[in-house]
């Protein structure tokens, strides 16, 4: 079933590899949904890290996915695919794309849309998915984060960041997190926070274990890679786990201790989200929808926007991205 739709639509592209100079808009085809798929008219997209190192020439999406950037949206079906049932014209959703985002249309799976939260607007509810999807399948799945446990986010003032405070917190977890300046450290206390911790004037791993009586943390999120792996260890209580999820600051160490994973029977893990099946990601939705939407829908918990581009104006979202002066997320807009 498909709405009355337009011939052609804007959307952004790499002229090649390279700085934010490379993103422009061309018009094109409207995309075509699949079987299992939907079509949503855009009203908002999230601009995100991966699609900085896209956009750069060290991430290529996955086998088959479209090379526009793009990873969430929100907006309106306007079309569904063959096999599509629960999800209905004119629905009103935010989804999970692997692709394609940066546009005034893009395909989604059905299984990777879940409804636009009534307190939010649509360009709020594009700033859910890739972070919320990201947070709840690594601190809550992966790293089994319990009620009453500790709990460490480095770069708290992130998307991902200030995702991972709100649903720590409101799980019942203590909330610990890292950030590189007075600002953002308030930001990540009033987002709920107990403590943060500016990174460039303390030692956080000397921090956490004194706001855990010398215990350490239960589960850290880790987007900042090699120099901390070894901080990361010394900083999580016996039976710890250690999430990883980005590699910022590199992949490769040098050396490393091991012993603190068998002396303190520690878990170190991570996954990435692009890539993995669709079955994969409709679940992680299933649970969202389960235990995390009804906060949203209360209003308890939300996505934090920093800012607005137009989507012509996708080289300066870039270039704040690329700033870290950002607090939350930030969103291209498309005007429809």
């Amino acid at each position: 079933m498909t709405a009355s739709l337009p011939d052609t639509m804007r959307q952004i592209r790499f002229t090649a590899a390279g700085g934010p100079e490379v993103l422009a808009v061309e018009t094109v085809p409207l995309p075509q949904a699949g079987p299992g798929q939907v079509l949503i008219e855009v009203a908002a997209a999230g601009v995100n890290r991966p699609d900085i190192q896209q956009r750069e020439g060290k991430y290529p999406p996955p086998k088959g996915a479209t090379e526009i950037p793009g990873l969430e949206v929100a907006g309106r079906i306007v079309a569904l695919g063959e096999g599509v049932d629960g999800l209905t014209l004119g629905d009103e959703v935010c989804a999970l794309t692997i692709s394609g985002g940066y546009a005034e249309f893009a395909v989604a799976e059905a299984g990777q849309c879940l409804p636009r939260p009534a307190p939010l607007t649509l360009v709020e509810a594009a700033g859910i998915p890739e972070t919320y999807f990201t947070v709840y399948s690594n601190v809550i799945e992966r790293g089994r984060l319990q009620p009453g446990e500790a709990f460490l986010v480095h770069g708290g003032s992130s998307g991902i960041g200030s995702t991972a405070i709100q649903i720590a917190k409101h799980h019942g977890a203590r909330v610990f997190a890292t950030a590189g300046s007075a600002e953002k450290c308030a930001f990540c206390r009033d987002l709920g926070a107990e403590a943060a911790i500016n990174y460039r004037d303390e030692d956080f791993v000397e921090r956490v274990k004194a706001l855990t009586d010398g215990n350490g943390v239960d589960v850290i999120l880790d987007m900042v890679g090699a120099p901390y792996l070894a901080k990361n260890l010394s900083a999580l209580a016996i039976e710890g786990r250690l999430v990883q999820i980005a590699f910022m600051q590199g992949y490769k160490v040098e050396a490393f201790s091991m012993t603190p994973i068998m002396m303190k029977r520690l878990t170190f893990t991570g996954a990435t989200l692009r890539a993995r099946p669709k079955s994969e990601k409709a679940a992680i939705a299933r649970g969202l929808a389960r235990d995390v939407w009804p906060l949203l829908e209360a209003g308890t918990i939300r996505p934090i926007i920093h800012a607005t581009f137009p989507l012509e104006e996708a080289a300066k979202a870039h270039e704040l991205m690329e700033s870290s002066a950002h607090l939350g997320k930030i969103m291209l807009v498309t005007g429809r």
